[in-house]
C-alpha cells in the first residue's frame, strides 16, 4: 500500500506550505531539496515521524527510486525562477525542463498513482487579455517561462501517450511568510515590505503601470493540494489565482501603508529584462474542478506578512543585507 506524499522543493517557499497542509491533513510526507533556494528552517516544528527530509538535487534520481515506489502522489515544485534564468538559462532549464521529463518518467515506471506538476503564469508572457485563462496564448518572455512551458508540455505528453494520471497546476504570483527577498529568488513584496519596514526606499524597476495578480499562499498551496486529490483535475491545465489585477505603483502606496511608512521614497530604475506586462488570472477552471476559492486579500496578506516579519528574530535591515537589487546580473 503506498502511503507517501512527496513534495519536490518542499523546503521552499510554496513547498513549506504545502507540506504543513499535507501534514494537517494526515500525510507522511516525504520532503525533497537540495536547499539551493529551499531552507531549513522553513520546516521547523513539523513532526519528525510525519516528516522526511531528503537533502537532495532532483536531477539526481538514484535517492529518489525508494522512496517513489511508496508514494501515492508526488507534487513537484522543485525550480529554479525567473531572474535565475536570466543570467544563467541552460542551468534553468535543466532544472525546470530536463529534471521534470526525467522525474514525471521515473514516476510512471514506479507506478505512482499521481503526479502533480507545479509550473508558473510566467509560461503566458505578458497579457493578450484579462482575465487569463488555461487557454490563454504561451509567450513567456524569459527562459524561466520558457523551460516552465517544456516542463509542462513534457508532463501533459505523458497524460496523453501514455494514459499516465498527471496535472499541470499554474500558479499566478504568490506572497506570505517564507517569501524570497533573497538573492536571485527576492520578489516584489517581501522586498517592497522589509524595505518599508526598514525605512528605505522602494525600488520599481520601469514606470510601475505593470500589473500583477497576488495570491496568498495558503490560498496557492490549498489549491495546489486540492489538484492532488481531485479525479476531474487529472490531464487538466488549472490556473490559481485571485482574480485581482494590481499595479506595482498601487503595490508599493499599500505596503507603505501596512508597513506605517506612508511617505516612503519610491525609486524608480530601468525595466528588468523579460520582465512581464500585465497579469490577472481567471481561475473557473479551478473553481469548477477543485473548489477552488482564494480566502485570504491582498491586504490581510501583507497585513500577516508584516507580522511574520516583526515576530522573527532577526530585523527588517538585517534581512535586507541578504537582498540583491539586480537580482538577474547573477
Amino acid at each position: 500500500m503506498r502511503t507517501l506524499t512527496i513534495v519536490t522543493g518542499g523546503a521552499g517557499f510554496i513547498g513549506s506550505e504545502l507540506v504543513r497542509q499535507l501534514v494537517e491533513r494526515g500525510d507522511r510526507v516525504v520532503v525533497v531539496d537540495n536547499f539551493v533556494n529551499g531552507k531549513r528552517e522553513n520546516l521547523a516544528g513539523l513532526p519528525s515521524d510525519q516528516v522526511i527530509v531528503l537533502a537532495h538535487d532532483v536531477r539526481r534520481l538514484d535517492g529518489l527510486l525508494v522512496p517513489l515506489r511508496e508514494a501515492a502522489t508526488v507534487f513537484h515544485l522543485a525550480c529554479l525562477g525567473v531572474r535565475h534564468s536570466v543570467h544563467s538559462p541552460i542551468e534553468n532549464h535543466d532544472v525546470n525542463a530536463t529534471a521534470t521529463l526525467h522525474l514525471v518518467q521515473a514516476c510512471r515506471d514506479a507506478g505512482v498513482p499521481r503526479f502533480v506538476h507545479v509550473s508558473s503564469s510566467e509560461v503566458f508572457g505578458t497579457a493578450r487579455w484579462t482575465p487569463m485563462n488555461e487557454d490563454h496564448p504561451t509567450y513567456p518572455s524569459t527562459p524561466y517561462g520558457a523551460a516552465k512551458l517544456a516542463g509542462e508540455a513534457y508532463v501533459r505528453a505523458f497524460h496523453q501517450t501514455y494514459g499516465y494520471p498527471t496535472v499541470i497546476v499554474r500558479p499566478f504570483n504568490t506572497f506570505g511568510p517564507r517569501s524570497h527577498h533573497e538573492g536571485d529568488c527576492g520578489e516584489v513584496i517581501p522586498r517592497f515590505l522589509l524595505r518599508g519596514l526598514a525605512g528605505r526606499p522602494l525600488v520599481i524597476f520601469g514606470d510601475g503601470t505593470q500589473t500583477r495578480d497576488f495570491t496568498y499562499v495558503a490560498d496557492t498551496a490549498s489549491g495546489i493540494l486540492r489538484a492532488g486529490s481531485s479525479d476531474d483535475a487529472v490531464g487538466e491545465t488549472i490556473v490559481i489565482g485571485s482574480g485581482h489585477e494590481v499595479s506595482i505603483n498601487d503595490l508599493a502606496r499599500e505596503v507603505m501603508r501596512v508597513a506605517g511608512a506612508p511617505d516612503a521614497v519610491v525609486q524608480h530604475e530601468p525595466p528588468r529584462p523579460g520582465d512581464v506586462g500585465r497579469l490577472c488570472a481567471d481561475a473557473t477552471r479551478a473553481r469548477r474542478l477543485l473548489g477552488f476559492v482564494p480566502h485570504v486579500s491582498l491586504t490581510e496578506g501583507l497585513e500577516r506578512l508584516r507580522d511574520w516579519y516583526r515576530s522573527q528574530d532577526v530585523a527588517p535591515g538585517q534581512l535586507l543585507e541578504e537582498e540583491v537589487v539586480h537580482n538577474w546580473k547573477g
